[in-house]
């Protein structure tokens, strides 16, 4: 229903205060869900400038520079709070390492299944936050736990393979990123609390340079400098390859830009929550572009999984580390 009048103050005028009020409230989880929405199609760009001969890490690379370049670019007036500490070296080291295995993991291996493995944060960051922040765990923190690793267990489990762990590489690198994800979690909160006047733009801009910096220490081990001459070869010869990698690299910045518009104004839970849309959207677009499926075994332990997720988000606890900054970490 329309709202007619000129505004002036009547009863006819409240209904448009609540839509604006509504709309005003809608706005940051948009935002959010909108970055959910492009982490989890990321996967499929890069597998495509993989085909083209821009192998993942120097295809993380190539994006993440053109993303702190952007970044750069439109939070200027902000590079001079940036300061010299452990805990923004921690927070490079982090993300660099989520960013280049879930980069790694998601063109190599089964996406969902990487996925999967990456969102057992639950478990990390209980473990993380009690080690860096001295947080205890609580039942409620070992309940999430096991639920968790039980999902994966069921997940991962076959007779043929015995234990229930990673069965591939790009399975560990799924792993590797959802527990640097945590660390990443856990650093971000300290770097609140012991810098508070570092923005949070200055923190993604830290984070995205370590995304830079591991993926050039990690380059020797996939292809070396074969593998970076081809990806200079593709990227130079190619304008379509040019072109995806700038687009790819924009749209990071552009969406970290828009995310931190909702982490700001969302309430941490609401917005690890909405951040689990990732996981639909990520198994929507494996099955239509990729051709991958998950059985029956495997679609009940993922489920296992994101029901941490979920009730680490509902079941609020003022002891834990949240979650929701970070949406600074991902591709």
């Amino acid at each position: 229903m329309t709202v007619a009048g000129n505004g002036a103050g009547g009863p006819e005028s409240a209904p448009g205060v609540t839509s604006t009020s509504f709309s005003t409230r809608a706005a940051p989880a948009l935002a959010i869900l909108i970055g959910s929405s492009v982490w989890g199609l990321a996967w499929f760009p890069y597998r495509v400038l993989a085909q083209w001969g821009v192998a993942a890490v120097p295809a993380q690379i190539c994006t993440a520079t053109v993303a702190i370049l952007l970044l750069s670019l439109v939070y200027r007036r902000s590079l001079g709070t940036l300061r010299w500490s452990w805990l923004l070296v921690g927070v490079a080291f982090a993300g660099g390492t989520t960013n280049v295995a879930f980069v790694w993991g998601t063109t190599h291996g089964h996406v969902m299944r990487v996925l999967l493995l990456f969102y057992l944060t639950p478990v990390w960051t209980a473990l993380f936050a009690h080690w860096l922040l001295g947080e205890r765990v609580g039942l409620r923190g070992v309940g999430l736990i096991a639920l968790a690793l039980g999902g994966a267990g069921l997940m991962l489990w076959s007779p043929e393979l015995g234990w229930p762990v990673p069965n591939n590489p790009g399975e560990w690198a799924g792993a590797i990123a959802g527990a640097a994800f945590a660390l990443n979690n856990v650093l971000l909160r300290r770097v609140s609390q012991a810098l508070p006047d570092v923005p949070a733009e200055m923190r993604s801009w830290t984070l995205y340079l370590g995304c830079v910096v591991g993926g050039l220490l990690v380059l020797p081990f996939d292809g070396g400098v074969q593998s970076g001459q081809a990806a200079v070869s593709a990227l130079t010869s190619g304008a379509a390859t040019a072109a995806v990698a700038l687009a790819l690299g924009c749209t990071i910045a552009v969406t970290n830009v828009i995310v931190q518009f909702g982490l700001a104004r969302v309430p941490a839970n609401q917005a690890a929550l909405i951040m689990l849309f990732e996981i639909v959207v990520a198994a929507i677009s494996s099955w239509w572009l990729a051709s991958e499926g998950l059985g029956v075994r495997e679609i009940a332990g993922g489920l296992c999984i994101v029901a941490a997720g979920v009730l680490s988000g509902i079941l609020p606890d003022s002891r834990r580390c949240k979650s929701a900054t970070a949406g600074d970490a991902m591709v």
